[in-house]
């Protein structure tokens, strides 16, 4: 038995540890968080000292009953959690579960899974930081209060399983009011005019004009001033500049970065930077820190000296500007910069590449260039052209990595030819195109931590699951809005000669930005109208300052949770009782057919348009909204026209067909099958004759294919991609075949091979009992009976599983009808007693 026991919170962690550890050393996961507040209660003694109440979750009890036996018999046990706070709480839990003996514990941080940080660590360890715990403790109890009364107050006020959150609800309110300032936007128009023109070799360039034109009118007469004019060069100055290199990256900047050159969600990134930390490719990837150590400056330099030169090498230390920054880590960087790639899981190994090149790039010389600017002069008005040129004299870090932006409107400037002073110029054309001011961006899952960041709101370990839970919850949509056409006017002058067209061009299309949904708008507006203290994002960022007093031992936490608290719960109670109910209701105008009132809210099954009121003598008559309406957005005729549906078309097959709008979008009906219509189609607009393609295109794209053992073989496109579907089967169909070819041995395979997948994952099969256990995702293992599914930890060994434990997991998770009470008969009433002036 090993002397020596490591806790670590993840099985990747443990196995890449161990490798540097020796016989003495046994590494064992905790698989995360051992010990939470419970989930069908708040937990939290909000009358005393807000003591939490902690419990092990039923998942976790073979894990923490392992972990107990194991360290019983060790001579020393090695608490080596992550070392920010929430690491540090994971850290203390263990501690207190396992009931450590503290002269037998010890507790270990490192940066980086590498030889020499494990070897350091264990040469340095240290005791349970209480103050890093605390600030955890303060931060879970808060946004346990927040979310446990918040939640009930919209369950009674607005609608039936909502849910609200310190961070995730200001997050929602940052998207819905950037949403607010788009809708309110006026586009203001105005004529920006473009030139081209060659020198004296007949080399071409672009040049503009600084100023644009309010009026077609003013930009046509600008342009005929130019027919005759003769062109020169009037100013030419170059200017020597330098371009610096990026710091290296932050959970933040790492965040932003991978989704703008990856295209990676926030969540996504988290999830591969923590598999290249636990295989040892890179540090901590949750950090505000931009600096490097020394140790990490030297590695760098020697590599980029090694790779690209001396001249290209220039360490450096850079400082953070992050609000409220915390956490005394390095930033993230590879472990070892003389690995350029690392030959992984392609995801894994493209963030890896980002890393690799931002930190060595940190530490690279500047880039030099040499600007242009060039001033063109015309013979016939005052007006001056410009031209911007930029030429790299000398590559630096460019070498490497360039950062990514945000904005879309910067314009890459390009390379000149050699012009001189006084230089003729020949113009080849010159146009005056209608441009329009543009509203506020849309956020993207990057601008939205970046914004975050910048009013010090949540941290590094926060940004990944707010972002993920506002769109689980439906509050945030991503890349919802398809835009509209909007004409526009460019004038064009060439030989002389003036000529306009009309152009068209999309405006306000969003692919992949965040747009807040009905019901994330409807919530927010409730939660600002009554509780702006938890909404306002200076509140936000002062409870995280509270928690930085408190990690740092300047604060005790219960008093921060008691001076919270006491302000918090008597607003919740009084708008629980007080407060109007909130569903959004906007009243567009009155139905022509009956006179009623025609208005659109928040129903209990979604957003809908009602005609009529709850007063009126009838029934108020209802319709849904289609998936890409939206309450505070659609119009009046919009509302009306969904009273026209469904609309019967007539028959096609003996068959009634039918065009309706359902919870996924329009479709048409014909007996039994559904046929959803082509993105953009507006339902009202098909006619019988377009329903019969589709349906003809349905009944061919469902024909079988193939016959297999008598049964049918069906080739479709869903959700996963292509796939063919046989007795009741779905198989995924990969690029190994030609979809649009599939051989009947192309189909035989992929059935036989889908059948023995079916085979070598069942474990188990008592097929008397309905039981059996199988392979899972992840490397666990299911039990199922019925429609009873249970999903056994990692840890669980099914091998040698029993059908009686089998039963046991079953019945244990199966859940207890009701015993229905039974009604006594009614008791028959006595007969009345005949009073005295009836026997009289």
């Amino acid at each position: 038995m090993a002397k020596n026991l490591v806790i670590v919170e993840s099985p990747a962690k443990a196995k890449t540890i161990e490798k540097f550890l020796g016989k003495d050393f046994k590494v064992e996961s905790s698989f995360g968080h051992i010990s939470d507040l419970p989930s069908k209660e708040l937990g939290v003694d909000v009358e005393g000292d807000f003591k939490p109440k902690y419990e092990v979750s039923k998942d976790k009890k073979a894990v923490v009953k392992k972990l107990k036996d194991l360290a019983k018999k060790a001579e020393m046990v090695w608490l080596a959690s992550d070392e920010d706070r929430e690491g540090e709480a994971i850290a203390w839990h263990l501690a207190e579960a396992l009931k450590l003996d503290k002269d037998r514990t010890k507790r270990i941080v490192f940066h980086e899974i590498t030889k020499a940080a494990i070897k350091k660590a264990i040469e340095n360890p240290r005791g349970i930081d209480y103050d890093l715990v605390d600030a955890q403790q303060a931060r879970r109890v808060l946004d346990r209060i927040v979310g446990y009364e918040l939640s009930p107050v919209l369950w009674r006020k607005v609608k039936g399983g909502l849910s609200a959150g310190r961070v995730q609800s200001v997050s929602v309110r940052l998207i819905v009011e950037k949403e607010r300032d788009i809708q309110g936007f006026s586009p203001v128009g105005s004529y920006r005019v473009d030139a081209e023109f060659s020198n004296e070799k007949g080399q071409t360039f672009k040049a503009k004009l600084p100023k644009n034109f309010s009026t077609k009118e003013e930009a046509q007469k600008f342009l005929e001033q130019n027919a005759t004019a003769d062109f020169k060069v009037s100013d030419l100055q170059k200017k020597p500049a330098k371009k610096s290199p990026a710091a290296p990256f932050t959970t933040s900047t790492l965040q932003q970065e991978a989704s703008r050159k990856l295209y990676f969600s926030v969540s996504k990134t988290m999830t591969m930077a923590q598999r290249l930390y636990e295989a040892g490719l890179i540090t901590y990837m949750r950090t505000d820190s931009v600096n490097l150590s020394d140790e990490a400056r030297q590695g760098a330099q020697a590599e980029i000296e090694n790779a690209y030169g001396s001249q290209y090498s220039k360490p450096r230390n850079y400082k953070g500007k992050a609000k409220g920054a915390q956490e005394a880590h390095e930033a993230i960087r590879p472990t070892d910069f003389s690995r350029h790639s690392v030959d992984i899981d392609r995801d894994q190994a493209r963030l890896y590449d980002l890393i690799w090149k931002r930190a060595i790039s940190s530490q690279m010389s500047e880039a030099e260039l040499e600007r242009t600017n060039v001033k063109i002069k015309a013979s016939t008005h005052n007006e001056t052209f410009t031209a911007n040129g930029e030429v790299i004299t000398f590559d630096g870090f460019l070498k490497v990595y360039l950062e990514g932006t945000d904005d879309e409107d910067v314009e890459q400037e390009g390379m000149l030819p050699a012009m001189r002073t006084n230089e003729a110029l020949l113009n080849n054309y010159i146009t005056a195109t209608e441009r329009y001011t543009r509203p506020p961006s849309r956020y993207t899952e990057a601008s939205l931590v970046k914004k975050l960041e910048e009013l010090g709101i949540g941290r590094p370990s926060t940004y990944a699951p707010t972002i993920s839970t506002i769109q689980n919850r439906n509050y945030v949509e991503k890349g919802a809005v398809d835009g509209v056409e909007r004409k526009y006017v460019q004038l064009r002058l060439k030989e002389g000669v003036v000529k306009d067209k009309t152009l068209s061009e999309k405006v306000g299309s969003d692919k992949g930005k965040l747009v807040p949904t009905d019901i994330g708008m409807i919530v927010t507006d409730f939660l600002v109208n009554h509780f702006e203290t938890i909404l306002d994002y200076n509140f936000t960022a002062k409870v995280e300052a509270d928690f930085d007093e408190i990690a740092e031992g300047n604060e005790d936490w219960t008093k921060v949770m008691k001076s919270f608290y006491k302000d918090f719960h008597p607003v919740v109670e009084d708008v629980k009782e007080n407060a109007e109910r909130e569903s959004g209701e906007r009243i567009l105008g009155t139905d022509p057919k009956t006179g009623k009132q025609v208005s659109v809210r928040l129903g209990k099954f979604g957003p809908m348009v009602q005609i009529g009121t709850v007063d009126d003598e009838e029934k108020p008559q209802f319709a849904s909204l289609s998936p890409d309406q939206q309450l505070n957005t659609i119009t009046y005729e919009e509302a009306i026209d969904l009273f026209q549906l469904p609309k019967n078309l007539g028959v096609y097959e003996e068959e009634e067909v039918v065009v309706n709008n359902g919870r996924f979008g329009p479709y048409v009906k014909f007996g039994a099958a559904y046929v959803s219509l082509p993105k953009g189609v507006d339902p009202l607009s098909v006619e019988l004759d377009d329903a019969i393609v589709l349906i003809k295109e349905k009944q061919k794209a469902d024909a079988p294919i193939y016959m297999y053992k008598d049964l049918p073989v069906q080739k479709g496109k869903g959700r996963f991609g292509p796939f063919i579907k046989w007795n009741n089967m779905f198989i995924n169909v990969n690029k190994k075949y030609d979809w649009d070819n599939l051989s009947d041995q192309d189909v035989i395979e992929l059935i036989e091979t889908k059948i023995q997948k079916e085979i070598d994952k069942v474990i188990h099969n008592w097929e008397e009992e309905g039981i059996r256990v199988e392979k899972a995702r992840w490397g666990r293992h299911n039990v199922l009976k019925g429609k009873v599914k249970v999903e056994l930890p990692k840890t669980v060994d099914v091998s040698e599983m029993t059908l009686e434990e089998a039963k046991g997991i079953i019945e244990a998770n199966t859940p207890k009808k009701k015993a229905v009470k039974k009604k006594a008969p009614a008791k028959k009433k006595a007969p009345a007693k005949k009073t005295a002036a009836k026997k009289k």
